[in-house]
């Protein structure tokens, strides 16, 4: 793939699925983030159900951690970029988003992360609802959710990329670098798209846990 071809707002390549073989679409739409530079959303679905969706920074990052501490409404309405390298943690609620081979990027805020994760907080519940212990955790994890997006209750979320394509854009944020070793712990779930095959590569890291807690 030529260079050029990134300084296009938009265009469409031919690649193999990685799980049926079929010749699939990818989709390269390119844009402008504020405070942050240009992107490239892409995506691609193929016949056989298999999905892949990032968000590549075209300019140069190093692998960081973003911290911000969420203590009034304000914070909520925080930008938060995640890649599909990216891993979220809310260290005080015990949860962590690592990222998988099925991963998708997306473009949010606070609010939209937390509201994500009480989506799967609400399925979880269903899932244990003959466990008793398991449920009142889901239920207080709820709670606490919901005194964050009141207002109420102070956590920290934490936003760690070893690839650099993941972000928290806020005046309060704290940016650091990650080490070798921190980076060497971090699930990358990446689908890197090979311009020189043309096709497809699954990363060997493709842990998915969308939650853990306690």
């Amino acid at each position: 793939m030529n260079k050029d071809f990134f300084t296009q707002e938009s265009f469409e390549t031919r690649v193999s699925c990685p799980l049926c073989h079929s010749e699939m679409v990818m989709h390269w739409q390119r844009d402008n983030i504020p405070y942050f530079g240009d992107v490239m959303y892409i995506s691609a679905n193929c016949k056989c159900s298999f999905r892949f969706a990032d968000t590549m920074i075209l300019t140069s990052k190093e692998p960081m951690r973003y911290e911000l501490t969420v203590e009034n409404l304000e914070d909520l309405d925080a930008r938060v970029i995640r890649s599909t390298s990216g891993t979220i943690r809310i260290p005080e609620m015990g949860i962590n988003i690592e990222p998988g081979a099925v991963s998708d990027s997306y473009i949010t805020n606070i609010e939209g992360v937390l509201q994500r994760v009480r989506d799967v907080l609400e399925m979880a519940g269903r899932w244990v609802k003959d466990d008793e212990e398991r449920l009142s955790r889901s239920q207080d994890l709820l709670c606490m959710l919901d005194e964050v997006l009141e207002g109420k209750r102070t956590i920290t979320v934490i936003v760690e990329d070893p690839m650099g394509n993941s972000a928290i854009i806020s005046k309060k944020v704290r940016e650091y670098k990650l080490t070798k070793e921190e980076i060497e712990k971090l699930n990358t779930g990446m689908i890197v798209f090979d311009v020189d095959k043309s096709e497809l590569e699954m990363d060997v890291s493709d842990n998915v846990q969308p939650l853990g807690g306690n």
